[in-house]
């Protein structure tokens, strides 16, 4: 059997300065696109460059995620295979990896195993997982953003609270399980994503993780323009509600419920109250895996 760095291609040697390594997968994980696009946005601004990527040979099912073709300076066909990549950025003077790639189809605890392994073989002390989930919250409000470790003391050293979930989970859930019987300590970070509005990237989400992610870190990033992208978003969504009376009735009745909901927490709660850690759970639940 291929040991997991077997399945690694490293394009350059990374500096092993002990990284956090921030993870984010498209698919079942990713409510409104908020948690790729959060990494994205991440990578874009902090001038991240790929020094590893995983191959994805044993871990895609290419007639689901199929590659695709390109033509390069207008004459030869490339292949591009589904991404599964590390990269590094400097910021304010510390390493941070960063790695992007979709849920993948098989072999998971071999994939979780390879991305675990690259942390350790970085010196990593914390591995972070972005995601996002569609639930009954209110475009108009601040994004709740759930914040939870799996081991006791990473919880209480960071201010989070320990995960409870039980039920089916994604590669994300698989991922924590591999830090953890590694020694690696690990946290996960949902930003709560309304679940009435169409299928689009929701920058407004994506926003509230990079800065709960910066803050977690302790390293900063331009978000101007994620700003700007969330202000344009909510100007369509208005315009959206402004064509339906149902829906704009609804929104109301969420908005009411929401400030229900933040009159009863307490001001030291860093995140959104049980209430919002139990959706969560229901919404992982309910999910077939698929």
């Amino acid at each position: 059997m291929l040991g997991a760095m077997d399945h690694v291609r490293f394009v350059e040697t990374p500096t092993a300065d002990h990284p956090p390594v921030v993870c984010a997968f498209r698919g079942w994980n990713d409510g409104g696109e908020a948690a790729s696009l959060a990494l994205r946005y991440l990578r874009e601004r902090w001038g991240g460059r790929t020094f590893a990527q995983v191959d994805p040979e044993e871990f895609f099912d290419f007639q689901v995620s199929r590659p695709t073709v390109r033509l390069r300076d207008g004459v030869t066909r490339v292949i591009e295979w589904p991404e599964c990549d590390f990269s590094r950025a400097t910021v304010d003077g510390r390493g941070v990896v960063l790695f992007s790639s979709s849920e993948p189809n098989n072999r998971w605890r071999t994939f979780a195993r390879t991305v675990v392994d690259v942390a350790g073989s970085l010196g990593s002390g914390l591995l972070v997982t972005l995601g996002a989930f569609l639930t009954d919250v209110p475009h108009t409000r601040p994004v709740p953003v759930v914040g939870s470790a799996a081991d006791e003391d990473t919880a209480e050293r960071l201010g989070l609270r320990r995960s409870q979930y039980e039920g089916p989970t994604g590669i994300v859930g698989v991922l924590h399980d591999a830090s953890i019987q590694s020694g690696l300590p690990s946290v996960s970070l949902w930003a709560a994503v309304p679940h009435y509005l169409p299928s689009s990237p929701n920058p407004k989400a994506a926003l509230a993780l990079v800065d709960r992610a910066c803050a977690l870190l302790g390293v900063g990033v331009d978000t101007s323009s994620l700003q700007n992208a969330a202000a344009t978003w909510e100007r369509s969504v208005a315009r959206l509600l402004a064509e339906s009376e149902e829906l704009t009735e609804y929104v109301s009745r969420l908005e009411a419920a929401s400030e229900e909901d933040a009159s009863e927490l307490k001001p030291e709660d860093p995140v959104s109250g049980e209430a919002l850690a139990a959706e969560l759970e229901r919404f992982l639940r309910e999910q077939d895996g698929g």
